[in-house]
């Protein structure tokens, strides 16, 4: 399985569970309005958070995702030439590809 993860907060993810479809994108935009979800590897994760979610005030939760479970494209893809590359949900993500829900920071 390779394991994609995404950041959320915990009030996104449970009205998702809710609907079975996530559509948030990242940090306080949606999926419409940047046309993918955000996503990390393992590795990145501590960096995205520290860059995306530093100031966040209260707690998130980490979605754990099957890659094999997704049926939109996964794109890898750097935001600068020459950066590390990160995997890019594009289009919605079932709620059942979700294979984990973490508290983060970790406990």
């Amino acid at each position: 399985m390779t394991e994609l993860l995404h950041l959320t907060e915990p009030d996104l993810w449970e009205a998702a569970r809710a609907a079975g479809m996530y559509e948030g994108s990242t940090r306080g935009k949606t999926l419409a309005e940047e046309g993918f979800i955000h996503c990390s590897l393992p590795d990145q994760l501590e960096d995205v958070a520290a860059f995306v979610y530093d100031d966040h005030p209260g707690p998130l939760v980490v979605l754990v995702i099957d890659a094999d479970l997704v049926d939109v494209p996964i794109r890898y893809e750097a935001p600068a030439p020459g950066a590390p590359e990160y995997p890019h949900l594009y289009g919605p993500l079932k709620t059942s590809a979700v294979v984990e829900v973490r508290p983060w920071p970790a406990e």
